[in-house]
């Protein structure tokens, strides 16, 4: 979908956004593309460029002449123009990235550290944030990013059992996140994380509507609906983990039995029966993961599902593979566009933390763009994490 400017003195911080987002999107483009594409004058998107590029956002290319006169200037996102760190704690341990305004990885690192407590996290976020730091010692940091599995704020859920992290409850995540990077904090789900990312940057980049699967330790997900998460009254809309699926089922640590997550995880997948080949264990859960999906499209009715999380690539591909679209649900899959379920191909063992690293883009760029009812979503999102 095209955002569309306004001509408006008074909504200039909009349309700087909108002009960002129009080149992100589409490519380098002339300032009468610009204007076509988003609505706006040439003479505002002039006014919008000269702003952008003294604040080195944008760089303008003049193409080799071709014949008579001067070929037009095309504008092009400064990929240098800001940096954001990513990081992403799971009950497996620590992992950080540095990506730049373009949304390309210049760097990455991992530590294990199996269940962190508070303090064991906090001392290596520091220190990967100075990894971060180095790889661009000059460069512009516009914040840090950080990603936690979910649900929040759920007394018989959160940061309760093995797929979460146990003992976190009223720590103060995000004054204790600036205090180790002294940077601007920003704190999310792992699921609305990589969703936001697989939005900006991803297989969701092209579609309005969909519904990112996250399989982690746990599994969990998020709907993204026009480039904005579906957060619910307490923010924890699409944890489908924790749907009942098998009546009389496994015990699950919060409190219920026979919840998804119980099957169908990396946790789960590590408690599979001795000698059992990966292969096997897909097999057996292929008819829980075929009702998943069929709850999902049910529920939410996607254009398609994307797949993604901390799984190793070849079991989420495995998985992937197994689903047919002959199943009856209230998604037309015969006239849609794209897959049914597309997996994660872009950076699939780092999906979190790289695109945790969107978040302050996100925020970023909404700052801008306080008429956006959309954009005013994300950042209520974002807000509703103060830890």
């Amino acid at each position: 979908m095209v955002l569309r400017g306004t001509n408006q003195e008074k909504a200039r911080p909009y349309n700087r956004r909108i002009v960002l987002e129009c080149i992100r999107n589409g490519g380098p483009a002339t300032r009468g593309e610009i204007a076509s594409r988003v609505g706006l004058t040439v003479q505002t998107v002039s006014t919008i460029v000269r702003e952008l590029e003294d604040q080195a956002y944008l760089l303008s290319v003049r193409e080799q002449p071709k014949g008579r006169g001067l070929p037009p200037t095309t504008l092009h996102l400064n990929p240098n123009g800001g940096y954001a760190i990513g990081i992403s704690v799971t009950p497996l341990g620590v992992d950080a990235a540095l990506m730049n305004l373009a949304g390309e990885m210049l760097g990455s690192v991992a530590r294990s550290c199996p269940h962190p407590s508070p303090s064991q996290a906090f001392d290596l976020i520091g220190q990967l944030v100075g990894e971060m730091r180095a790889l661009r010692q000059d460069g512009r940091i516009l914040g840090v990013g950080l990603a936690m599995p979910g649900p929040f704020d759920v007394q018989s859920m959160s940061f309760v059992g093995p797929t979460t992290l146990d003992g976190w409850s009223d720590v103060p995540v995000r004054a204790r996140l600036e205090e180790v990077s002294n940077l601007p904090a920003f704190i999310a789900v792992d699921t609305v994380a990589a969703a936001l990312g697989v939005r900006l940057y991803g297989e969701g980049a092209g579609i309005s509507q969909f519904y990112y699967l996250h399989f982690g330790v746990g599994l969990g997900g998020t709907m993204m609906q026009d480039g904005v998460p579906i957060r619910g009254a307490w923010g924890n809309a699409g944890e489908i983990g924790h749907v009942p699926i098998m009546p009389g089922g496994r015990p699950c640590p919060c409190g219920n039995v026979g919840c998804l997550e119980r099957y169908l995880s990396l946790d789960s997948f590590s408690q599979r029966p001795s000698g059992q080949s990966q292969e096997a264990w897909v097999q057996e859960v292929t008819p829980i993961f075929h009702s998943a999906i069929r709850i999902i499209e049910n529920l939410f009715d996607p254009q398609a599902i994307v797949l993604g999380g901390i799984a190793p690539a070849d079991l989420i591909d495995q998985l992937a593979r197994e689903i047919s679209s002959g199943e009856t649900t209230v998604s037309p899959n015969a006239y849609q566009k794209v897959g049914r379920l597309e997996p994660l191909q872009r950076f699939p063992w780092l999906a979190v933390v790289i695109t945790c690293a969107a978040l302050p883009f996100f925020v970023w760029l909404v700052t801008w763009s306080m008429l956006d009812r959309r954009a005013a979503r994300i950042v209520e999102t974002l807000e509703a994490y103060k830890f």
